[in-house]
């Protein structure tokens, strides 16, 4: 199957970057409510209407929900995409509406969408929410659970650029999990539906992203949708969408998303997710906080009237200025980098670090200085 092919056939061109808001999906979903398909389920705590979108006349019903963090917005734009797909009337997308029943939430968390933060407008985690179910956004997605009785249930997340694939030195740039159930990490029929189709999915982008599919940590938090979901007895699958190579607006990153959602669809479809892949499950190395956006090699420092020789380590901070988001890189670690990767790394080659203030680096500082007399960092990053 030409997964890259159909991936630019459905690609919504109207959503890009990292800020996607309610307003931004609003009118791509009016589009495809074609026959009352879309509906309002809900609002927010600032009273934003809460979508869903159903498609699909399969007796395997299937619940998705994104942005239940709001500034985590990869897996909409994949979503979105895909919903595309589904409506393209393709021998591909009528098979699969025909076999499933498709009930998705685009955007759980649109307050927080538009304020580009994880919570929502009360500061509350909505992942840390589905015990108390204190918030209408918690609420909604338990009422949809319970009315829907979906037979497996797709929790779709963005992780950060901190994340590598074991010590590989690769970047996480999709992780799966099927999350515990209970305290001991316990594998019973339902988390092996799970984890069946996982290693499907993770076959597919193997093909196009190698060594970089990683598996998520199971540590077991009952407050946490998916584990709440999971020890309710549905096969539930975690999707974190993280880092490409370059890629911060994850638009790469997007279209995995949109593989590995295709490619798990059609592996239950044709009935290959059978058996027990459990080994091949655990075989995906897990996730490692091993990465910065930069790392500095080599600086030569000025410090108490010695010379010195170290590294630091600089990171983005994401910042909604004026409804766009700037990356602003910021000095977070110094000294002893050896068990972690840069997605960029540079060696200064012992050249003298200096800036405006101190000539030494200072943890949360911005990352604006010189190496030598010829090198300038900018933003991080080298300006030429």
């Amino acid at each position: 199957m030409d997964y890259e092919k159909i991936f630019s056939q459905n690609k919504e061109k109207k959503i890009k970057g990292r800020y996607i808001t309610l307003d931004d999906i609003e009118p791509l979903l009016k589009k495809l409510n074609r026959e009352n398909q879309l509906q309002i389920i809900g609002k927010s705590v600032l009273e934003n209407p809460i979508y869903s979108y159903q498609i699909g006349t399969g007796k395997i019903k299937i619940l998705l929900w994104s942005q239940m963090h709001g500034n985590e917005s990869t897996t909409t734009k994949a979503l979105i995409d895909f919903l595309n797909f589904l409506n393209s009337e393709s021998e591909v997308a009528n098979q699969l509406l025909g076999f499933f029943t498709f009930y998705s939430i685009p955007m759980l968390n649109p307050d927080g969408a538009k304020l580009y933060t994880r919570e929502n407008a009360n500061k509350v985690d909505l992942n840390r929410d589905s015990q108390n179910l204190t918030q209408p956004e918690s609420k909604i997605l338990r009422k949809v659970y319970e009315d829907f009785k979906p037979d497996y249930c797709y929790n779709l997340h963005d992780q950060r650029t901190i994340f590598g694939v074991a010590d590989t030195g690769k970047p996480a740039t999709v992780s799966f999990l099927s999350p515990s159930y209970n305290e001991e990490r316990s594998i019973n029929e339902e988390r092996v539906k799970g984890i069946n189709v996982i290693v499907k999915m993770n076959e597919v982008l193997q093909r196009y992203i190698p060594g970089q599919v990683g598996r998520f940590d199971d540590g077991f938090n009952i407050n946490c949708i998916g584990d709440t979901f999971q020890s309710m007895g549905t096969p539930t699958i975690l999707f974190e969408a993280g880092h490409f190579q370059g890629d911060y607006d994850r638009e790469e990153t997007r279209k995995f998303i949109f593989f590995a959602l295709l490619s798990g669809f059609i592996a239950i479809y044709e009935n290959v997710v059978v058996g027990n892949q459990i080994v091949d499950y655990m075989n995906i190395p897990q996730n490692n906080p091993n990465f910065f956006d930069f790392v500095y090699k080599n600086v030569r420092i000025n410090y108490d009237s010695s010379e010195l020789i170290t590294n630091f380590a600089a990171q983005y901070k994401e910042e909604l200025i004026n409804n766009k988001i700037f990356f602003n890189a910021f000095v977070v670690k110094i000294g002893d980098l050896e068990e972690n990767f840069g997605h960029l790394e540079y060696d200064a080659n012992k050249e003298l670090y200096s800036d405006s203030n101190q000539n030494i680096p200072n943890l949360n500082q911005k990352a604006d200085f010189y190496l030598g007399k010829n090198v300038q960092i900018v933003n991080g990053l080298v300006k030429l």
